[in-house]
Order: structure tokens, then C-alpha cells, then sequence
């Protein structure tokens, strides 16, 4: 049996990738995607191979989640729940896609993730592989109490230690963290008190209101239907864009949230997020649509959020309806084009000018000290008729 793990090299994936070999006597192929998380991959090949996988993939995917998934998301201006811009959440599409690519080319029959079955990436990582490959098989070890039968990291290091596999474990933060070029989150441990305030020391991403600049930035952003292009008149690739745009942020402290969100799973948990290059976006973005896009065309994208986002938080990335849903925003996108300039200061995006070719915005319509190209008699029978309805319905209610 052939199965591809999805493999850090840490604790928990070394001691599935021995597990896996012990219970299946499985030839394992490790994946690692590196999807702009900032670790330490070099030598990670040699200790998959070392410690019994066949063969391990390091794939930079950086460019492909930026182009492929941050950006078109970024179009539909997806935000779950108000306030989060979808980090983890866009990630594992990516991951599990290529799990699944790999398993295919491999002739494996199975992939395998450390996701709990209390979360929501079980769930992202299962959808994405069952829609690119019907038949393929999943082992979710943490769903299988009487076969992978360990407490915690304790027992996890004893069972290493008892075959004799070295690993390195450091000391265990109070928090869970996962990070990739759009953000990093904190979840769990201590943070599961949603009263507890996080410790200044746990961001990461982002520079404290009492570090960041004194003096405001102005950033320039330019768009072309909808995707961002270049920094301040610099054109940039997708990945190397979104890290332009960290940096930025880092250094006045933009993007920071602390949450209590509904997983798919039915249950409530507390997440907190640094994503100050997607937050810089993501004004930007809407400021752009502002001046370009039409009424009707925004109102009804709009309407789209909500569900566009929760396709995304809950692991529908290649399902249809998103498919569908994306025809539709990139259509809305077309003349999105042109300037966006932003003032980051303590925290905040402040939008202060935006320019397009494509402009709907037309100053001898809307200015109030040019006479030009509307006349406002136009506006009597407009809300007449628009009253028309209300009078009806006044006239109903005062009746004897």
C-alpha cells in the first residue's frame, strides 16, 4: 500500500509517518508544501527518508497560492463573518490538491493527515481530495481512537524513543500557530479562554500600536481587473506582492484580530489572526470597485459574500458552486483597473485617492458647483413613482 502523508517533520507527522509503516506496512510518500510559512525546510527530505518514507516532495508553491487562490478570493472580497479574511482557510485546497496530484502520479491509494477530527481542516483537506480523485482513500488517524491510541505528545515521544527515532521537540508553546504568506493564526491552550488577552509576545507578523511608525506611509497599489499588480509603481509577482504588502503592514501594526468563529464542525472557537498584507488588500480592493463597478453589478457581487466565504472557510473550494460564484466575480471584475492610495498608520487602512481609466465617478454629474449633464427636475417624478407604493400603503393603513 501506497500512501502520501502530509509531513512537517515535527512531532506529530514523524510519528505518523512511523505509525503508518507499523500499521500498513505502507510504502509512505511525504508531502510538504511550502506555502510561504517561513520554516525551516532545508534537510527535511533527508530525515522523511531517513526515518522510512520512500520518497518526500518539497514543493515551493508560493507563486500558485497567491495567483490561484489568494487573488481570487481577494476579487470576491471574501470575509467570514465580518472579520476574518480566510488565511488557513485558502491554504489547504492548495495542500490537499497536491496530495492528491501526487497520489495520483505515484500510484498511491491513500493520503494521510494529522487534522483532528474536532477541527475544520479535516474537513477542507477530505472535500478538496474526494472532488479531484473519487475513489481515493483517506487515513485521518485522529479519528481512529483504538488503532492510533496516543494522549498526547507525551505518549508521542515515548513511542519514538522506544524505536529508536531521534526527535528534536521543543519547548510546547501555550497556543497552536500556522502560518503561510497570508497570515499566521493562534488558536488554542491557553487562548481558549475568550476572556484571556493574548500576550504581547505571541504576534509575530506585526509590530505592537506602541512600536509601530509615528509618522503615517502612504502606499500606492495598482489593479488590473481586480488583481493587485504592482507596490508604489513597482510591478511585482503575486507572492512577492503579498510579502511587499507584510512588510508594509508589519510596521504599523495593521491586521491584527481576535475572533470567536463558527466552525463547520458546529462548535464555537477562538482564533486570532495576523494578516496585515490581506488587510491592506482588502481596503484597497473595495476602494478600487468603488469608483469602477457598477451599482447593481457591486450590490449583487456582494450579496455573494457571505456564501463565497463560507464555501471557503469550509473546504468548497472545488466544488461547483464556487466554480460558479467565481465565473460571476471575475465577470464584475473586468474594468477594476487603476490606482489605489492608502495611508497605514497605528493599525489602520485609510483610503485617500483612487484613479481608473475606467471611472464611473463624474464630477459635472455629482458636483453640487457644476451645472452639467443632470437636471434635477428629473428628480421629482423619480421619487414619485418610487413613493408610489408607501403612499398606497399609508392610505390602506388610514382608512376607517
Amino acid at each position: 500500500m501506497k500512501v502520501v502523508l502530509a509531513y512537517s517533520g515535527g512531532l506529530d507527522t514523524t510519528v505518523l509517518l512511523t505509525w503508518l509503516q507499523e500499521k500498513y506496512n505502507a510504502e509512505v510518500i511525504c508531502y510538504c508544501a511550502n506555502v510561504g510559512q517561513e520554516e525551516e525546510l532545508d534537510g527535511l527530505e533527508e530525515k522523511a527518508l531517513k526515518h522510512g518514507a520512500v520518497k518526500c516532495y518539497v514543493d515551493n508553491v508560493e507563486e500558485e497560492f497567491a495567483r490561484d487562490f489568494i487573488f481570487p478570493m481577494m476579487q470576491a472580497n471574501a470575509i467570514y463573518e465580518g472579520t476574518y479574511l480566510l488565511g488557513t482557510s485558502i491554504a489547504r485546497p492548495l495542500i490537499a490538491k497536491r496530495m492528491t496530484e501526487i497520489a495520483i502520479a505515484e500510484g498511491a491509494e491513500a493520503i494521510c493527515h494529522g487534522a483532528t477530527g474536532k477541527g475544520n481542516d479535516q474537513v477542507r483537506f477530505e472535500l478538496t481530495a474526494y472532488a479531484l480523485k473519487p475513489d481515493i482513500k483517506v487515513i485521518a488517524p485522529w479519528r481512529m481512537p483504538e488503532e492510533f491510541a496516543f494522549e498526547g505528545r507525551t505518549d508521542m515521544i515515548k513511542y519514538l524513543e522506544a524505536k529508536g527515532i531521534p526527535c528534536a521537540v521543543s519547548a510546547k508553546k501555550p497556543y497552536s500557530t500556522d502560518r503561510n504568506l497570508l497570515h499566521i493564526s493562534f488558536e488554542g491552550g491557553i487562548l481558549e479562554d475568550p476572556w484571556n488577552e493574548p500576550d504581547e509576545n505571541m504576534w509575530c507578523m506585526t509590530k505592537p500600536l506602541s512600536q509601530a511608525k509615528d509618522d503615517p506611509e502612504y502606499v500606492e497599489i495598482d489593479f488590473e481587473q481586480g488583481i493587485p499588480v504592482a507596490v508604489n509603481g513597482e510591478k511585482l509577482g503575486p507572492a512577492a506582492l503579498v510579502k511587499k504588502l507584510n512588510a508594509l503592514g508589519c510596521e504599523h501594526g495593521v491586521g491584527r484580530i481576535d475572533i470567536v468563529e463558527n466552525r463547520y464542525t458546529g462548535m464555537k472557537d477562538r482564533g486570532i489572526y495576523e494578516t496585515p498584507g490581506g488587510t491592506i488588500l482588502h481596503h484597497a480592493h473595495r476602494a478600487m470597485e468603488s469608483i469602477t463597478m457598477d451599482r447593481e453589478v457591486m450590490h449583487l457581487r456582494d450579496s455573494f459574500i457571505p456564501k463565497y466565504a463560507e464555501l471557503v472557510y469550509n473546504g468548497y473550494w472545488f466544488a461547483p458552486e464556487r466554480e460558479m460564484l467565481q465565473a460571476a466575480i471575475a465577470k464584475s471584475q473586468e474594468n477594476v483597473t487603476g490606482t489605489v492610495r492608502v495611508k497605514l498608520f497605528k493599525g489602520g487602512v485609510h483610503v485617500c485617492g483612487r484613479k481608473s481609466p475606467f471611472s464611473l465617478y463624474d464630477p459635472s454629474i455629482v458636483s453640487f458647483d457644476e451645472a452639467g449633464g443632470y437636471d434635477q427636475t428629473d428628480a421629482t417624478g423619480f421619487i414619485k413613482l418610487n413613493a408610489l407604493r408607501l403612499r398606497v400603503l399609508a392610505s390602506m393603513k388610514s382608512r376607517p
